[in-house]
């Protein structure tokens, strides 16, 4: 066998060797859960094997849901924390003290949980909203930072009266 032939089939096998490998990893890679919050639990998630599809969640259960199509806010942006704020301020009035946790249960995944805590003088409010998005790309340049959308929004009130325990409700307390 000549020298070329040699280098040839060398290439070729390295090739199909670097591309094999690739696909191994790409689909059997387990996800990862990166979360970004100071104090706050993990969460667990549904996983979504494609952006575009989102698979039944059971924690969309314990949130009302929110039509997109009522909200006069953006849908996508760059940085899901800042996206779910814009969104929440154009769909609240109300104002309190807010903790943001931003979890990421895949790369083109984010789920961000917004707690709004409002004190009146006998009773406690904290409506929490659920905002999940999906990655679609980057905007002009590879070196540009994803671009996200809200795909769905819930929320859930819990109501504490004195000293009573927090009731889900679905309403404002009273």
């Amino acid at each position: 066998m000549s020298g070329k032939l040699k280098l040839f089939l060398v290439l070729l096998l390295s090739i199909f060797g670097t591309a094999g490998a690739g696909i191994y990893l790409h689909q059997y890679h387990p996800p990862t859960l990166i979360v970004d919050s100071s104090n706050s639990q993990t969460q667990q998630l549904a996983v979504v094997k494609n952006s575009q599809e989102v698979l039944y969640d059971p924690e969309r259960i314990q949130y009302k849901n929110i039509p997109l199509e009522t909200i006069n806010s953006p849908l996508q942006g760059s940085d899901p924390k800042t996206l779910a704020l814009n969104f929440l301020d154009d769909l609240t009035t109300v104002s309190g003290k807010r903790k943001v946790v931003v979890a990421y249960p895949q790369h083109n995944q984010a789920l961000v949980t917004v707690t709004q805590i409002l004190r009146s003088k006998d009773t406690s409010e904290e409506i929490k909203y659920r905002l999940e998005m999906n990655s679609f790309g980057r905007s002009l340049f590879a070196s540009s930072p994803p671009i996200w959308q809200i795909v769905w929004v819930g929320s859930q009130i819990s109501c504490r009266n004195g000293n009573q325990p927090l009731n889900s409700l679905n309403q404002r307390c009273n």
